[in-house]
């Protein structure tokens, strides 16, 4: 990939939605989905394989992957959070299984049940299975900088998870600022501890913007080589164990900062923009992007 060349994973519809109140039908999702297809995005999450009972936003992720359209250099990706999820997830035509740990032992057990070591080795089967049926493998690991539990992360701490993870066989590793705490200088010592370990090519940036600090941490991950960027239209998500947390950085504002440093990544920011919009309405909630806000008033 060019140096001048970033990838975005667009997560609204699979992290950003689980949260929201306003609940959408699959129909819908898929809607979405194509929407984004067309806008330029060639890797989004459809979905998850989790209970219902747990994230009632996500069932029937089985039938957005039915009837989502997209051309073969589209990646439609998926989370799981167990085998019965990966056996699911295998009768879809999703080409990225994603599984979930944490950098923080408190946040994991409270989010997954089990402790860091523990969910690492629950992926093993999981992992080996994807790969078997030709699938890449993402694994996303929480808390990166802070925890809403233990307070600051060490970087070492999150070095050994990333390694594990790879070592495991995933194929990329999104590294998240879950409550959104972090700053520039804090992306910058956890990457002193990360990149040595791993490069930076396996690696991707997954900011919340709780302090307003996600487009300058983004800056930070760009400054150290990061071209992989998670993000959600329209801001959406936001983390239930957290208190006050907001969103994923928004899509929008990506896109407005990325073209303005010269980088490409192939997705129409007007498009985007109309689509949150229309997002925000369904949902009847205030758009957070800035840039969305901007290029849509009095549309």
């Amino acid at each position: 990939m060019a140096d001048n060349q970033v990838t975005l994973v667009e997560v609204g519809l699979r992290d950003g939605l689980q949260n929201e109140k306003t609940p959408v039908c699959p129909a819908q999702r898929a809607e979405w989905f194509n929407a984004l297809v067309a806008a330029g995005h060639r890797r989004i999450e459809a979905g998850s394989f989790v209970s219902p009972k747990w994230v009632p936003q996500m069932a029937g992720t089985d039938e957005v992957m039915g009837l989502i359209r997209k051309p073969a250099d589209v990646l439609a990706e998926v989370l799981v959070p167990n085998q019965k999820g990966l056996e699911a997830a295998l009768t879809t035509s999703a080409e990225v299984i994603s599984v979930f740990t944490a950098a923080s032992e408190s946040f994991n057990r409270k989010n997954i049940n089990c402790s860091i070591d523990e969910s690492i080795e629950r992926f093993r089967p999981v992992v080996e299975g994807a790969r078997a049926a030709g699938r890449r493998v993402r694994g996303y690991v929480s808390c990166v900088v802070g925890c809403p539990y233990e307070g600051a992360i060490k970087p070492a701490e999150v070095a050994r998870v990333t390694r594990k993870l790879l070592e495991l066989g995933v194929d990329e590793v999104s590294l998240g600022d879950t409550i959104g705490v972090a700053r520039p200088k804090e992306i910058h010592a956890l990457l002193d501890a990360v990149i040595p370990e791993t490069g930076t090519e396996k690696l991707a940036l997954h900011c919340h913007d709780t302090y307003g600090q996600a487009i300058a941490n983004i800056v930070a991950g760009l400054e150290r080589g990061i071209r992989i960027f998670d993000s959600a239209v329209a801001g959406l998500g936001g983390c239930p164990y957290a208190k006050g947390a907001t969103g994923n950085v928004a899509t929008e504002d990506v896109l407005y900062l990325l073209a303005g440093e010269g980088f490409e990544t192939g997705v129409n920011l007007q498009q985007v923009a109309s689509l949150g919009a229309h997002i925000c309405q369904i949902l009847d909630r205030p758009n957070p992007s800035r840039t969305g806000r901007a290029l849509t008033a009095g549309g």
